[in-house]
C-alpha cells in the first residue's frame, strides 16, 4: 500500500513553497519521521518528514517547482520488496502530476465568490494598497483572502505596466560574448525574492525617517570586562551586547509608546508588549527571529533566547512562530563592520535600531579630548506614526540606558 506525501501546513498566510532538495531518490529505504526533502516558503526553510516507513517510490515534485498546500510531493510504497516495483509505479503514475494540478488550481480559484472576510493582516494590507477584497483570490478555507494573496496580487499590480518594458530594455546592459559564458545566472529563492518585495514594501509604504546618535561604550564594555566570565560560569551563555541593547530599546519603548506602535489603516495599534526582533544573517538571506515578551525579562534570560535563536537561524530550522509578531527590530550590522547605516523599517513595525561598529575615537569630556570607544546608532522610523521629538527623544533614552547601564539594573 502506498503513503502520499503532500505538502504540510506552512504557517499562516503563507499558501504556496518552492520544492528544494531531495534527501533521497526513487528506490531509497526510508525511516518513518525520516527528513525526505526541503521547502523554501517566502519565510522560512523546512523539512518535511516522512510520514511511515517504505521505500521511495516517485518523486512527483522536482526540485524548482513550486507547490501549494496539500500538494503531492512524492510517493511510499510499504516493505522491502517496494524497491523493485518502483520503475512500475513511477511509469503508471507517470501522467498523476497533470491530474494533481488541477487539483490544487480550483482551490485557489474557488474563492472568488466568498463571503469570507478577509484575515486582520490581509485586511490591513487591502486598505494600505487601496484594494477590495474582491480583487483579490483568497487561498484561505473558503476563500478567505489572506496576506499571501494580497502580497501577490500588490506585487502583479506594481510589476505589470513595466513588464513589458523590461523586457525590451532589460534592466542591465547585455553581456559581451566574452563575458556571458563567464557569467552565472541563478534564481532567487523565494526567501531572497520576499526579503527584496518587503523592503521596497517598506519604501513604498511608510514615510521613512533616520535619525543618528552616538553612545559611548566605555561603561558597558567595562561592566562586561568584569562579569562576563562569572555570567558565563553561571547562566551558561556568553554575556554579549545585544542583552544590554535590547533590555535598554524595551525602557525606551515604555516610555515611548508611539515606536512600538503599528498603523492599520485609519487606526492606530498600540501594543503592550515588547516583542524584539533581532536580524540574523544566514547563507540564504536575512531573518529576523523574534525575543517574545523581552521587557519582561533578564539580560541573562534574553541574551539565552538570542543564543537560541540565533542557532536555529543558521541551521535553518526556525519555525513560523520564530518569525510573527515583532513589535520592534534590532539590526546589528556592526558585526560585519558598519560604521554608519540606515536600516530599512520591518514593516508593518515603526522603528528599527541599527547598532554598528564599535571604534576607539577622540571625544570631548569634562572639556578635556579623551579616546573613547564609540559605536554610531541610528534609528529609522515611520513619520506617519512617530514625530520627530519622538524618535530622537527615544534614542536618547537607549543612550543615556547604555552609557549608564546601572539604569537598566534599577529600572530607571
Amino acid at each position: 500500500m502506498a503513503t502520499e506525501i503532500r505538502v504540510p501546513t506552512l504557517g499562516e498566510s503563507v499558501s504556496e513553497a518552492t520544492v528544494g532538495t531531495w534527501f533521497k531518490k526513487v528506490g531509497d529505504a526510508i525511516k518513518a519521521d525520516e527528513p525526505l526533502l526541503e521547502l523554501e516558503t517566502d519565510k522560512v526553510t523546512i523539512e518535511v518528514p516522512a510520514p511511515s516507513a517504505g521505500v521511495l517510490t516517485e518523486i512527483v515534485a522536482q526540485a524548482g517547482e513550486t507547490v501549494g498546500l496539500g500538494a503531492l510531493l512524492g510517493q511510499i510504497a510499504a516493505g522491502a520488496g517496494a524497491a523493485a516495483a518502483a520503475p512500475a509505479a513511477a511509469a503508471e503514475k507517470k501522467a498523476e502530476p497533470a491530474a494533481a494540478a488541477p487539483v490544487a488550481q480550483p482551490a485557489a480559484a474557488a474563492p472568488a465568490a466568498s463571503s469570507m472576510p478577509p484575515a486582520p493582516s490581509a485586511g490591513k494590507l487591502l486598505a494600505e494598497n487601496n484594494l477590495s477584497a474582491d480583487q483579490v483570490d483568497g487561498s484561505g478555507k473558503r476563500g478567505q483572502v489572506l496576506k499571501g494573496d494580497v502580497l501577490a496580487a500588490v506585487a502583479k499590480g506594481i510589476s505589470a505596466p513595466a513588464a513589458s518594458e523590461p523586457v525590451k530594455v532589460q534592466a542591465r546592459a547585455p553581456s559581451t560574448t566574452e563575458d556571458v559564458v563567464r557569467e552565472e545566472r541563478v534564481k532567487m529563492t523565494r526567501l531572497r525574492q520576499t526579503i527584496a518585495r518587503r523592503l521596497k514594501d517598506a519604501q513604498n509604504t511608510a514615510a521613512m525617517l533616520t535619525t543618528y546618535n552616538e553612545v559611548d561604550m566605555s561603561a558597558v564594555m567595562s561592566l562586561r570586562n568584569r562579569y562576563k566570565d562569572i555570567f558565563e560560569k553561571k547562566h551558561g551563555v556568553k554575556l554579549g551586547f545585544m542583552g544590554f541593547f535590547t533590555k535598554a530599546v524595551t525602557h525606551a519603548l515604555k516610555e515611548i509608546p508611539a515606536v512600538n506602535a503599528e498603523i492599520d489603516g485609519t487606526d492606530v495599534i498600540y501594543k503592550n508588549f515588547c516583542h524584539i526582533g533581532v536580524a540574523v544573517g544566514t547563507d540564504k538571506g536575512l531573518v529576523v527571529p523574534v525575543v517574545r515578551d523581552a521587557d519582561q525579562m533578564s539580560i541573562a534570560e534574553i541574551e539565552k533566547d538570542i543564543g537560541r535563536l540565533g542557532k536555529l537561524a543558521r541551521d535553518g530550522q526556525l519555525s513560523m512562530a520564530d518569525m510573527q509578531g515583532g513589535t520592534f527590530t534590532i539590526s546589528n550590522g556592526g558585526v560585519y563592520g558598519s560604521l554608519m547605516s540606515s536600516p530599512i523599517l520591518n514593516a508593518p513595525q515603526s522603528g528599527i535600531l541599527g547598532m554598528h561598529k564599535i571604534q576607539d575615537r577622540p571625544v570631548v569630556v569634562g572639556g578635556q579630548i579623551v579616546i573613547r570607544p564609540m559605536m554610531y546608532l541610528a534609528l529609522s522610523y515611520d513619520h506617519r506614526m512617530v514625530d520627530g521629538k519622538e524618535a530622537v527623544t527615544f534614542l536618547v533614552r537607549v543612550k543615556d540606558s547604555l552609557e549608564d547601564p546601572e539604569r537598566l539594573v534599577l529600572d530607571l
